[in-house]
């Protein structure tokens, strides 16, 4: 297991990049990652995978909701998106690998794997491996995750030097309505931290002060928490983890 750099501990990470819409900046799109940098903040990005196996930098399922383009991201080829129009007036999904050169290892970079299974089962792996080719020679601050368990122990198959953890929340029913019960039931219980090599967790934060992610820390994990929007939740945050994601708002 490779330990989280400290890196990740020193400034607020933005969550989806320091993005604005309003003022041009798309979530997870070049301005609001210049945005971050210039700032001195970490970045937190999304991976999906397009249509002819792309690790692609953008957090929907759908395009509907950033862009003008509509229906689902998976069924778009790298040429697709690249003509896709955002809502904030911005051009084309950037790739993970794009990305990698913007930063250029100049803020600390959290990239989290969007689950392609569905259901958060084992039906993943394709993405990963891109994730991981795509990395492989990149020397900044970098640390993946998922909310997807299988998702972060194939990451551990292929690309082991890179630091691992587990997006994770309280999994209520009303938020994760294609889950089961018992699905949410045993991801809500983070079982699969060391089985997966994970070094981190990124925890929904009003469920901070769970028991289960006391035990992690009290272990040793390093506790992250996503996603805070006011001076006030962030303080309140602060009794349990050891840094923020946060959007809306800009942390002292």
């Amino acid at each position: 297991m490779n330990a989280l750099p400290d890196v990740f501990l020193d400034a607020p990470i933005a969550h989806r990049a320091l993005h604005d819409e309003a003022n041009g900046r798309a979530e997870n799109n070049f301005a609001a990652i210049d945005a971050a940098i210039e700032a001195g903040f970490g970045i937190e990005i999304d991976i999906q995978q397009s249509k002819d196996g792309q690790a692609m930098v953008f957090h929907d399922y759908h395009l509907d909701r950033l862009t003008e383009a509509t229906g689902p991201f998976a069924q778009h080829t790298l040429e697709d998106l690249r003509r896709v129009r955002f809502r904030s007036g911005e051009i084309g999904v950037p790739t993970l690998a794009e990305v990698l050169d913007r930063v250029a290892g100049r803020a600390p970079l959290l990239i989290e794997i969007k689950d392609q299974d569905g259901i958060m089962g084992p039906n993943v792996g394709a993405l990963e491996r891109e994730v991981a080719r795509v990395l492989e020679n990149y020397t900044g601050p970098v640390a993946v995750m998922s909310f997807n368990p299988h998702a972060v122990a194939v990451m551990a198959e292929v690309a082991p030097k890179i630091p691992r953890g587990l997006t994770t929340c309280g999994y209520p029913a009303k938020d994760w309505p294609l889950l089961a019960e018992p699905t949410r039931e045993r991801l809500r219980q983070i079982p699969d931290f060391d089985r997966v090599g994970a070094c981190f967790v990124s925890h929904q934060w009003t469920d901070l002060a769970s028991e289960r992610v006391a035990e992690l820390k009290a272990a040793g994990a390093r506790i992250l928490c996503w996603t805070i929007r006011s001076a006030a939740e962030a303080a309140e945050a602060a009794r349990y983890a050891e840094n923020i994601t946060f959007e809306g708002f800009e942390p002292a």
